[in-house]
């Protein structure tokens, strides 16, 4: 089985060819390809590479498929006895990508 773990948006995400993820929101336009060059691990069957702390030539290519916000979180603020009550919500944008090629 052939799988990197690349590094992007602060956080770290375990991909392989063909998988779709949402990551943090990059600022690339719907179909366009995108490439993540810190990749921190690397397995190709048997052969594993670690990076340290990143893979020397490895690149992870994927497409963006589509730019959204996910779904309302709503954070509520209260304080007992002080009528103090807020309410807000918030959407975290993020970026759906779909992984198309492994390179090392």
């Amino acid at each position: 089985m052939k799988f990197a773990v690349i590094k992007t948006g602060g956080k770290q995400y375990r991909v392989a060819e063909g998988q779709t993820l949402r990551v943090e929101k990059l600022d690339v336009e719907t179909g366009k390809p995108v490439i993540f060059n810190e990749v921190l691990l690397t397995r190709d069957g048997e052969e594993i590479k670690i990076g340290t702390p990143i893979v020397a030539g490895a690149t992870v290519t994927g497409e963006i498929i589509d730019q959204n916000r996910a779904k309302k979180v709503v954070v509520l603020k209260y304080k007992a006895k002080t009528r103090y009550r807020v309410k807000r919500g918030h959407r975290q944008p993020y970026t759906q990508v779909k992984i198309t090629r492994i390179d090392f």
